[in-house]
């Protein structure tokens, strides 16, 4: 295990371009993330135990859960284990009858069990060295490249001159009799 790194959870967001879900799992004790494309359902699942939402009926993952305690397995921890061809591989290792069991799963899945049964989740190292990512400390620190930079006084120019023939359309716009039908008192004078 002393290849293994412990994360937590720290957010699960939404792709604005295709509406897919990823799970950031943030390294304890460190700013490296591990960001992982998961299904729309198994986020549903992770934010509800999160939340602490209470669900009438048990869901897939609380099944899990169940089916492994009366089954008398302890949960021990969940793993991602590797990443192989942009695909994640887990594990949901359990204690059962004195024997340690490791269970393959997808990440998205194990992670919702962990959740529910409050274990750790654990990341191989060659896995957040290959896929894990540090946020830039300051974007403020280095100025942008000069194709980036603040437009000039010459570009805001040229966007002015290219805008100028919408200016021109609406002033060609006749509005003149626009007012007079809003006024219901001028149909009646007339």
């Amino acid at each position: 295990m002393s290849d293994m790194i412990e994360v937590v959870i720290d957010s699960i967001r939404v792709s604005l371009m295709s509406q897919q879900r990823i799970v950031i799992l943030r390294e304890q004790g460190a700013e490296r993330y591990l960001p992982i494309w998961i299904g729309i359902y198994e986020a549903e699942s992770i934010t509800i135990a999160l939340q602490e939402v209470e669900v009438a009926r048990p869901l897939t993952h609380d099944l899990m859960k169940n089916v492994f305690q009366r089954l008398n397995a302890r949960i021990l921890r969940v793993e991602v284990v590797s990443l192989r061809d942009d695909t994640f591989y887990g594990n949901i290792v359990i204690e059962a009858n004195g024997e340690i069991i490791n269970i393959d799963s997808r990440p998205s899945d194990a992670v919702a069990i962990a959740v529910r049964a409050h274990v750790p989740i654990l990341v191989a190292r060659s896995v957040m060295d290959a896929a894990g990512i540090i946020p830039e400390e300051d974007l403020q620190e280095n100025p942008p490249p000069e194709d980036q930079a603040a437009p000039s006084s010459e570009k805001i120019e040229a966007s002015d001159d290219r805008l100028s023939v919408f200016q021109d359309f609406l002033d060609g716009l006749d509005l003149g009799d626009l007012d007079d039908k809003d006024d219901p008192e001028k149909d009646k004078k007339e």
